[in-house]
């Protein structure tokens, strides 16, 4: 097998940790030299979506996908917008300037015919509102230039016949809710068609089908999302459902409706958030809508949503939280609601805040709507594996392209006899962790770094999947992306504080829990460089990190079967260390470390464990990364830092042992004589 993208020489890099200071025997490294600290270089700075701003924005380099003359390759899409109002709800643009019940618009007031034209520049062309990111421009960014918007004609201003409140409380269970007099079983997309449909026929514009000759219609209508004020214009506003006033109840005329109405996810909301239209992938969106690329993966690539429900067991806790599956990292969870401030920020007009800017889609996602070259993905056999050795590849971040012989990600198929995911059955009705067992059928690794519409994901890494092919409820929702979470502990968010004060922290299953999920290389980073999956007997390593000159960033990532390397040869020889010093009073020895394995008409890579021990009173060895690799018959160089405290004694000794991942028998140890002399003095 060809080993795709491996590396041949590694970079020196990773977080330095403290492991060992031995005085005739095993000490504690804090003993003598307790300051002794190497900063990490790759710590994990994950950063809680609250906290971002537009300066969190990083474009990605050499690339312009914001252009709105730039043409896609392969598809381009062709949109008619269609803006509607209603008789008891104006644009929310067309207002004064923060006007309304929920604080909007934030710009100054624009002219009723001027909306469909005010939303085609906002989705479209960069500017002032949109902070210079567009639709066209996400899913140029995610297909590499194939997939764009090619044509968004407008239409409209149209007034719908009904009260927005006739379509909106016609959806869970809210019906209730509606005022004496009213009917509230109103069809929106249907009604906005008919308005559509009969203008171009007055206008004696052709309408061959039911889109009128478009890939889709836009459905752009007055007011809001429910999908963005639920919360935050109700438990987050009031601390109970009697609480809210008359100003957020129905109209004044029914005096017998409450002043709240069920909602999609909890028992309540007030009323006026309740009356919104929820936005679907049919696709419509209400003016504080930031979501049209995620309907857009629905509508044009058949992708469900992969978010789970956070909310219910908050008022009816009936069963357990379900863990989310994918969460930041992906727009088809709720990665849809990335942007500055998160998802508590999606309810600003124009919306160009939470979820403005959403996460690009996972590698699983961009393989389903093939919009990733094949020979960008790394695929490999469970299997093979075994018979084969382990592979090693060079990721490149996924917003980046990384060429034609680059990779953008690695896919292990679970193949093999039986089912294909062999993890032991689990309950998801007692298990809030339990993804259950069936449909998954390979794993993905891939690289996010924090630039294009990925600035907004909480930190860069590397992250882990379980994929299935084809979608299915087995999480208790609708899922197909499971990420694996390299620190699976509760994270310890506070969601938000009730009006009287009263923390509300976030649940088990909220997405940001996986904030802290991506993998980091080398030691003390703050997560893991590695996962096992005993079960399906692979053992995936996060070995290095690189950021080139132009700022673009890729780790060194392999994957090994537990039942077996290869029949090749595995060796390793460690070189006659370098000593040198380095500031602040420490002493390097740098030992070269070579692949000696026998590769014969196959290159054989190999992951090397690597653990360090000293001998001298007072000093200790540290490592920067716990693994190495290297081609076979390539040397790479492997850093251990010394230090000594002080009183301690003029000399120590510091053995490196390497040790194959593939055949631990391919052990090698060698020693580094270092003396204060080499410390700079110090």
């Amino acid at each position: 097998m060809r080993l795709t993208g491996a590396n041949s020489v590694m970079r020196l890099s990773g977080v330095l940790a403290l492991t060992a200071a031995l005085v005739g025997g095993p000490v504690s490294a804090h003993a003598y030299a307790s300051d002794f600290t190497v900063p990490p270089v790759d710590p994990q700075h994950w950063q809680n979506q609250y906290d971002m701003t537009w300066a969190d924005w990083k474009d990605i380099p050499g690339t312009n996908w914001n252009d709105p003359n730039g043409r896609p390759g392969e598809r381009g899409l062709r949109i008619a917008l269609v803006a509607v109002d209603f008789p008891d709800q104006p644009f929310v643009i067309t207002q004064p300037k923060r006007s309304d019940p929920f604080g909007n618009p934030q710009i100054d007031p624009i002219q009723r015919a001027d909306v469909p034209r005010f939303y085609h520049d906002f989705y479209l062309v960069p500017n002032e509102y949109n902070h210079g990111r567009t639709i066209h421009e996400y899913w140029m960014e995610q297909s590499r230039g194939r997939l764009g918007v090619e044509k968004m004609d407008t239409f409209g201003a149209y007034r719908l016949p009904r009260n927005l409140f006739e379509y909106g409380l016609n959806e869970f269970g809210q019906a209730g809710a509606c005022p004496n007099g009213f009917t509230c079983n109103g069809n929106l997309d249907r009604d906005a068609d008919t308005v559509w449909q009969a203008d171009l026929a007055v206008r004696g514009i052709p309408c061959p089908d039911s889109k009128c000759g478009y890939n889709v219609v836009l459905r752009v209508y007055a007011g809001y999302d429910e999908t963005s004020i639920w919360q935050e214009f109700g438990e987050m506003r009031f601390d109970s459902k009697e609480d809210i006033p008359d100003d957020w109840g129905p109209p004044a005329s029914d005096t017998a409706l409450p002043n709240w109405a069920p909602t999609r996810y909890v028992e309540w909301t007030s009323w006026r958030a309740a009356a919104q239209q929820w936005g679907q992938s049919s696709i419509r969106q209400a003016e504080s809508s930031g979501t049209i690329t995620h309907e857009m993966g629905h509508y044009f690539f058949d992708i469900g949503d992969n978010n789970n429900n956070p909310f219910s067991d908050r008022q009816n806790p009936p069963g357990p939280f379900h863990r989310v599956g994918s969460a930041p990292w992906d727009m088809m969870d709720r990665g849809s609601f990335n942007g500055p401030g998160g998802h508590h920020m999606r309810w600003v007009i124009p919306p160009n805040m939470g979820g403005w800017s959403p996460a690009g889609l996972m590698l699983r996602n961009r393989i389903h709507a093939g919009i990733v070259p094949a020979a960008n993905v790394l695929e490999v056999s469970r299997e093979a594996l075994a018979g084969t050795g382990l592979v090693v590849a060079t990721v490149t971040a996924r917003a980046v392209d990384p060429g034609p012989d680059g990779t953008s990600g690695i896919k292990v198929r679970l193949d093999g006899p039986g089912r294909p995911d062999r993890t032991p059955d689990c309950d998801i009705g007692t298990d809030p962790f339990c993804h259950g067992n069936t449909g998954w059928d390979h794993y993905t690794l891939e690289v996010v770094d924090r630039m294009g519409f990925d600035s907004f994901t909480p930190d860069h890494g590397v992250i882990i999947a379980k994929n299935k092919t084809r979608e299915s409820n087995t999480c208790g929702y609708n899922c197909f992306d499971w990420v694996i979470d390299a620190n699976p502990g509760d994270i310890g968010l506070v969601d938000f504080r009730r009006p009287d004060g009263t923390p509300v922290m976030a649940s088990i299953a909220d997405h940001r829990q996986l904030n802290d999920a991506a993998f980091h290389a080398g030691l003390n980073s703050g997560s893991a460089y590695e996962w096992v999956d005993e079960p399906n007997r692979l053992h995936f390593y996060v070995i290095d990190v690189r950021r080139d000159a132009g700022g673009v960033l890729s780790y060194t990532l392999a994957v090994r079967s537990l039942d077996g390397s290869g029949p090749q040869r595995r060796g390793v020889r460690l070189g006659r260390p370098e000593v040198s010093g380095r500031p602040g009073g420490v002493a390097l020895c740098t030992f070269p470390l070579t692949n000696t394995g026998q590769s014969g008409a196959t290159p054989v890579d190999d992951v090397y464990r690597l653990s360090v021990s000293s001998r001298g009173r007072g000093w200790t060895a540290v490592l920067d990364n716990a693994l190495a690799t290297a081609a076979a018959g390539h040397t790479v160089a492997v850093p251990v830092y010394v230090s000594p405290a002080p009183g301690a004694a003029r000399e120590a000794t510091v053995t490196l042992t390497a040790r194959s991942e593939s055949d631990p028998a391919a052990t090698r140890s060698l020693a580094c004589t270092v003396g204060r002399r080499d410390t700079n003095g110090q």
